[in-house]
């Protein structure tokens, strides 16, 4: 059975995070933080240098700009057009959707390049149906621990699930439902896209997370928290890679030299 397959077998079993998972969701964050601070000198060094096209950043469920300045200050430094969101903080209302979307096109039209686009959790499921309003304007896509395969609210974390119909008034099914295409939702896109998860997520399912078997898609596995991705030097790591790619050449991400087979586990 190949990757994908046991990925499409999985994913028929996705259920909630372990109660684990979700309890030990803070002190890992403060782990991977800690770990950011202590390599971000070998990962600038190391990491591949931006060609300076605009990356987007787009904030988590309850995040905003904040939640993603390590981040947007790895890739600035690294040398790409890093870009914050300004919608302030990411409630799920739809119409924050609406908001991000003319900010990207007119992001676009100022720079007149195709944008990559980097989304944390719901930012990522925002990221994905921005790419499929303007394909032509998006260069790649990189979700972290974004449950865009998700249907339904059973596969997150009870707490977050009541939180996210408080601030955004609807449930995830109704979230799904105004998603400009939401039949389209789990269909692969036309341009490269990497879904960073993580297995121990404690707040969605990781199946919820992967992205469906494409020419111009993968699924990296990392090892850390949900919250923490932003801020984990594994994803930083593979963020630059991937936005280092060009999308005419594009080769999926290699987990198995070296020691990367340990950091980047298989399914």
């Amino acid at each position: 059975m190949s990757y994908y397959e046991e990925i499409d077998v999985e994913q028929t079993k996705a259920g909630t995070p372990s109660l684990f998972d979700s309890i030990t969701e803070l002190p890992r964050v403060m782990f991977e933080a800690g770990r950011l601070g202590m390599s971000w000198p070998t990962l600038l060094s190391c990491a591949p240098k931006g060609d300076g096209h605009a990356v987007m950043v787009l904030p988590g469920f309850m995040g905003g700009d904040e939640s993603t300045l390590l981040l947007r200050r790895f890739l600035t430094q690294l040398g790409y057009k890093a870009l914050p969101w300004l919608q302030g903080t990411n409630s799920g209302d739809p119409r924050l959707l609406d908001s991000v979307m003319k900010r990207f096109y007119r992001t676009h039209q100022v720079y007149g390049e195709q944008i990559s686009l980097v989304g944390q959790s719901l930012g990522g499921v925002f990221s994905r149906e921005i790419a499929r309003q303007f394909p032509d304007a998006v260069r790649c896509v990189v979700t972290l621990g974004s449950p865009f395969m998700a249907d339904s609210g059973a596969s997150t974390s009870p707490m977050v699930e009541k939180l996210f119909e408080q601030m955004s008034g609807l449930t995830v099914e109704d979230m799904r439902d105004r998603l400009p295409n939401p039949e389209m939702q789990t269909e692969p896109l036309g341009m490269p896209c990497t879904a960073i998860y993580s297995k121990e997520d404690g707040v969605v399912h990781w199946r919820t997370c992967v992205e469906p078997d494409s020419p111009t898609t993968e699924n990296i596995r990392v090892l850390g928290s949900h919250t923490g991705m932003a801020m984990n030097p594994d994803v930083l790591r593979v963020v630059a890679d991937r936005l280092s790619q060009d999308p005419n050449d594009w080769n999926r991400f290699d987990t198995k030299s070296g020691l990367r087979s340990f950091i980047y586990p298989s399914c």
